[in-house]
């Protein structure tokens, strides 16, 4: 998968469009719905004994968002973009950013099968 839980993502579409980045939570089986921390949040009433409210009351909580109305932020051209993947010359699998052609994170160890000669 393109996103993965941790990477910081920018939000492109709908109410909380912004150009800041936000951590992803979790994201869902499918992969098609992604919570990011602070954006898309709703009040949830809860009775007493709430594992995460046990006094009870109002919870705010981070509703997910769809796949497609986020981008991941590039640290090194500081802005949301488009994601690849490509094999590195000793067989590693890695993410890169396909606006400035920067390493983004490593995907999968080394294979031989994958090694450039």
């Amino acid at each position: 998968m393109k996103i993965q839980r941790g990477d910081m993502v920018v939000v492109t579409a709908g109410n909380h469009k912004t150009s800041t980045p936000h951590k992803v939570t979790s994201i869902s089986a499918d992969g098609r719905k992604v919570v990011v921390e602070n954006v898309n949040s709703a009040m949830r009433h809860v009775k007493r004994g709430h594992p995460k409210s046990p006094q009870g009351g109002r919870l705010e909580i981070d509703l997910p968002l769809d796949i497609s109305n986020i981008q991941l932020h590039c640290p090194s051209c500081n802005q949301g973009t488009r994601v690849g993947f490509r094999y590195q010359e000793d067989g590693s699998k890695e993410r890169y950013c396909k606006k400035c052609d920067a390493r983004i994170s490593e995907v999968a160890p080394a294979k031989p099968a994958y090694a450039k000669s």
